[in-house]
C-alpha cells in the first residue's frame, strides 16, 4: 500500500481509503480503520461485517464484492476493508449535480425506493440492524443504486456498543476526545442510522447540499414520496422533519435578509 502507484482518496468519518492502481489490488478501494489490541471488539467487528453485507443484499440492496480482514501492524490488528471499485462516473453525487432538476430527483425517487424497502424487508429480524445513508456512498448503474459504506456493521449492535465503535474507530480526534468526556453524545451520532425516517432524512439533507438552488423542487418530491410511498410513522417523521427545516430556513431569511430562499440548502 506504500507503493507510489497507490493514489489516497477522500478520507471519510472511518478509515482511510486507498487506490492501488497496480498490483493484485487494483481496481478495488482499500480502507485501512484504526489498529488496536483489542481482538475480541476486531474479531466481533469482522463477523458482523459478513452478516452485514449478507443483510443488506437479503433486503434487496446492492453492494459490490467486499471484504474485511484484520491484519498484523507493529504487534496489533488493524482491520482493512477491501470493496471492488466502482467507477467515478457512476458515483450518485456527480450524477446527481450533473443532472436537470427532475432527472436529479428521479435519481433520488430510485435510491429512497430501495431504502424503504431495505426498512420493510429487516422489519422482522430479531436483530438490531440500521442503515446509514448519506449520498456520497451510493452509485447508480443501469441496473439501480449501488450501495458502498459497510463499516461500521450495522447488526447486532446494541446502542452503548455503537456508541464505543464510533469513538474507537472515528479518525477524527475531536471525535475520541469528546467521547471518554461525553459519551452520550457520541452515542447520539447513531439516532438517524437506525430508524427508516431517518435514512430518508439522511438522503433528502445530501440533496439539499448537493443542489441548494434546487430546494423547493426537493422539498415538493420529498414531502410527496413521503405521503404516497411511506407508512406511518415513518411518513409522520419525514414531514415534520421538512416542517422543521422549512422554520430554520424563515427564521435565517427574516434574521439575515438574502441569505435564505432557494439559495440556501434546508439541513
Amino acid at each position: 500500500m506504500a507503493d507510489a502507484g497507490t493514489i489516497q482518496l477522500k478520507p471519510r468519518d472511518y478509515g482511510l481509503p486507498m487506490r492501488p492502481l497496480t498490483g493484485p489490488l487494483a481496481g478495488h478501494v482499500v480502507t485501512a480503520y484504526r489498529a488496536g489490541r483489542d481482538l475480541d471488539v476486531q474479531e466481533a467487528l469482522a463477523r458482523r461485517h459478513e452478516a452485514y453485507i449478507d443483510c443488506l443484499r437479503l433486503a434487496g440492496i446492492r453492494v459490490p464484492d467486499t471484504k474485511l480482514r484484520l491484519i498484523e501492524d507493529a504487534g496489533a490488528q488493524r482491520p482493512f476493508v477491501v470493496q471492488s471499485a466502482v467507477p467515478e462516473d457512476v458515483m450518485l453525487p456527480r450524477l446527481v449535480r450533473q443532472a436537470g432538476t427532475q432527472a436529479a430527483i428521479g435519481l433520488l425517487d430510485r435510491v429512497a425506493t430501495d431504502v424503504a424497502e431495505f426498512w420493510r424487508r429487516v422489519a422482522q429480524r430479531p436483530e438490531r440492524i440500521g442503515f446509514h445513508t448519506p449520498l456520497d456512498r451510493f452509485a447508480m448503474d443501469e441496473d439501480g443504486p449501488i450501495f458502498l459504506e459497510t463499516f461500521p456493521p450495522l447488526i447486532s449492535y446494541n446502542r452503548d456498543e455503537v456508541g464505543q465503535l464510533i469513538q474507537r474507530f472515528a479518525d477524527s480526534g475531536l471525535i475520541r476526545g469528546l467521547g471518554k468526556v461525553l459519551p452520550g453524545r457520541i452515542r447520539d451520532i447513531q439516532n438517524r442510522w437506525y430508524t427508516p425516517a431517518g435514512s430518508i432524512t439522511t438522503l433528502i439533507e445530501g440533496a439539499f447540499k448537493l443542489r441548494p438552488n434546487d430546494s423547493d423542487a426537493i422539498t415538493e418530491w420529498a414531502e410527496r414520496f413521503a405521503s404516497t410511498r411511506l407508512e406511518a410513522p415513518w411518513r409522520d417523521e419525514v414531514i415534520g422533519h421538512l416542517t422543521r427545516a422549512a422554520q430554520r430556513e424563515g427564521q435565517v431569511a427574516r434574521r439575515w435578509p438574502g441569505l435564505g430562499g432557494r439559495d440556501r440548502p434546508h439541513a
